[in-house]
């Protein structure tokens, strides 16, 4: 799991904790001491998850994380602050931090929580999802709705990359390498291996997902999409 983490934090004391606390933990820290600063790393450089103090000196932290939302940005945000009332609560889940602790705080709580927001994100970018299909690329579990879906690995493989495109068309040539790679058999075997994954994936279902796009190769999408 990555421990990539972006401390923003104003106090040389506390940066001086994390990092002799998380660091020996597996933790890598990069430090900003002012919220303009912290902004424009967690915007430049990858991150598995932001540490963000709420009052810092030229931009505060909630400023910081409607600033990365509005970029699209999708870090997890952990915030500190000493505000314990519900209102600053809310106002700090509003603009988009994901977890909130309040000052003084046991350093293993904080690790804990940076653990489970990492997990959580990390869960999220190995699914991906079309309707009710998902499909986890760490496990190459597929579940429509909450319905386990039974494949093998040639149909498992197609899959991911249909999702991975969706909702574009896959032509037959790039679905045929995610099977046999340079070795494709001379006999049609994908449109084989196609009827068993939609026989599969829309087979008990209602809304149908795959389609066969006539002369170019296959696509997955909604029905909203297919219309848009």
């Amino acid at each position: 799991m990555g421990r990539n983490v972006l401390v923003i934090e104003d106090s040389p004391g506390q940066v001086a904790n994390l990092y002799g606390y998380l660091e020996p933990r597996g933790f890598v820290l990069d430090v900003a001491l002012d919220g303009k600063a912290g902004l424009d790393l967690a915007l430049r450089e990858s991150y598995d998850a932001i540490v963000l103090d709420w009052m810092l000196p030229g931009m505060d932290g909630p400023t910081v994380v409607r600033q990365l939302r509005n970029a699209g940005s999708t870090v997890p945000v952990l915030m500190l602050t000493a505000r314990y009332e519900l209102d600053d609560k809310i106002e700090g889940f509003h603009s988009g931090a994901d977890d909130y602790l309040t000052k003084p705080f046991a350093l293993a709580e904080l690790e804990v929580r940076l653990e489970s927001l990492i997990a959580r994100a990390q869960g999220r970018r190995h699914t991906l999802q079309v309707g009710d299909l998902q499909f986890n690329v760490a496990t190459r579990e597929a579940r429509r709705g909450e319905m386990r879906l039974q494949l093998y690995t040639a149909i498992t493989n197609l899959l991911e990359v249909l999702l991975k495109a969706s909702p574009g068309v896959v032509n037959r040539s790039v679905l045929e390498n995610a099977v046999w790679g340079d070795s494709v058999p001379d006999r049609d075997l994908l449109r084989s291996h196609m009827y068993e994954l939609r026989k599969r994936v829309d087979g008990p279902f209602p809304v149908k997902l795959i389609r066969t796009v006539t002369k170019l190769g296959y696509r997955i999408a909604t029905p909203e999409e297919l219309d848009s």
